[in-house]
């Protein structure tokens, strides 16, 4: 993974092509052992994944390219889908505990409250898909 100032690049080939999308495919590479967000990064993972991007004139199958989210978009990434759903299920056990529920009550509204939280990100999942768009160029 090759880091820029603003934003995050991926080597990666264009598998295939729709006249809205390309579909690329990512593999890591030795550098995400390095990177201290490979915890966190879905692309160390595994060997490769496949991404979706915009299609843009003037690529084809089989061209390598970059790969490029911005930044910042990994730290929101991290804060929806890990942070937010933390303090939620804290908040929500709290509330419980602290307006008279039994503790096994108020652990399965947390867990409850949890479950609607991603519930309301999954119906929003448009939009989200929207916001993280990831980008192409060539190498």
């Amino acid at each position: 993974m090759v880091k820029k100032d603003q934003e995050i690049l991926h080597s990666g080939k264009i598998v295939d092509m729709t006249p809205e999308t390309f579909l690329v495919e990512i593999e890591s590479e030795s550098a995400c052992a390095s990177c201290h967000a490979a915890s966190l990064c879905g692309l160390s993972e595994s060997k490769k994944k496949i991404v979706e991007v915009p299609a843009q004139l003037g690529f084809e199958p089989g061209e390598e390219v970059w790969v490029i989210m911005k930044r910042s978009l990994g730290m929101k990434a991290v804060t929806i889908a890990y942070v937010i759903p933390l303090i939620v299920l804290v908040v929500g056990l709290f509330a419980g505990l602290m307006g008279g529920l039994p503790e096994v009550v108020a652990g399965i509204s947390a867990i409850c409250a949890v479950a609607l939280y991603y519930l309301i990100i999954y119906l929003r999942r448009d939009k989200l898909y929207n916001d993280y768009t990831f980008y192409i160029k060539k190498k």
